[in-house]
């Protein structure tokens, strides 16, 4: 499925919705939203550090055995 979605992508503005961070990891610039409001915006690797919501899921991730490592 990953790869038919990185295929579609190339050389376009694409929009994801997503819970999964191997579906997140690769985007430019992702967009985190709380309760409807926006809380974080940029690459993955910054909200890691500095989007408390986005670290706190991705954490989450990992302790399921569900991270992507990038």
């Amino acid at each position: 499925m990953q790869a038919a979605i990185d295929r579609v992508m190339v050389g376009r503005t694409t929009f994801v919705i997503a819970h999964r961070f191997s579906t997140l990891a690769r985007a430019d610039r992702i967009l985190v939203l709380d309760r409807g409001r926006l809380v974080g915006l940029g690459p993955h690797q910054e909200l890691v550090r500095e989007c408390e919501p986005y670290a706190r899921l991705w954490e989450a991730q990992d302790r399921a055995g569900a991270r992507v490592h990038v």
